[in-house]
């Protein structure tokens, strides 16, 4: 009987041997020879999975932004008793990237956005990872405008327009900490302000 292939599996394995080059050399200097031997894979191997360096390279972003996506999901899965506020805070903390353990993450995610910037077809795929994080944002600040206690005729703030500005604030500091502009306590203290005071508008409490 012919061995069974987890070509799925390997594409993975295939994605995180890429991330690990990008992280030393930039997406330009990733072969795919050179995947091949961090993924411990033959080339042909990969040239099953991937018909090109390119379509290889889509595919890995596509599994960094899939995996802080599912990382943010299972924080608050693990503690579905948390209040609104606790929650976007908890989901914020994840997509910054701002923890030392996500560093090479964050090394990597912003790698792919430099190239993106003059390459369209690595662009889309990381429109569509910042749209999926800025929707997930937009539910978590419409249940905590809808948990809150605002007073009878307050204007709320626009779900989806908070979203943007704490989404693009998040994606801010993950630079301004890699290059050293900010430490972490620092990157934090200004993320965390700028929630303390999303709190005052929508009228809830940050604790839980």
């Amino acid at each position: 009987m012919p061995k069974q292939v987890d070509y799925e599996g390997r594409r993975r394995r295939i994605a995180e041997a890429v991330c690990l080059l990008v992280d030393e050399q930039g997406p330009e200097g990733v072969s795919m020879r050179d995947v091949a031997a961090r993924a411990q894979v033959s080339l042909g191997a990969v040239q099953r999975c991937f018909r090109s360096k390119g379509e290889m390279l889509l595919f890995a972003v596509d599994h960094v932004g899939e995996r802080i996506t599912e990382r943010v999901r299972a924080r608050l899965a693990a503690s579905p008793a948390q209040s609104a506020a606790t929650v976007l805070s908890h989901a914020t903390d994840e997509i910054a990237l701002l923890r030392e353990e996500h560093r090479a993450e964050a090394r990597v995610w912003l790698a792919f956005v430099a190239r993106a910037a003059v390459s369209e077809p690595l662009a889309g795929p990381l429109r569509t990872s910042y749209a999926t994080l800025r929707d997930l944002l937009v539910r978590l600040i419409t249940e905590a405008t809808e948990s809150g206690s605002a007073d009878e005729g307050a204007t709320l703030p626009d779900p989806q327009h908070e979203a943007r500005t704490l989404l693009a604030l998040a994606d801010g500091l993950t630079t301004h900490v890699l290059i050293g502009h900010l430490t972490t306590e620092e990157a934090e203290e200004a993320l965390h302000a700028h929630l303390l005071a999303l709190w005052e508008r929508l009228r809830t409490t940050c604790s839980g």
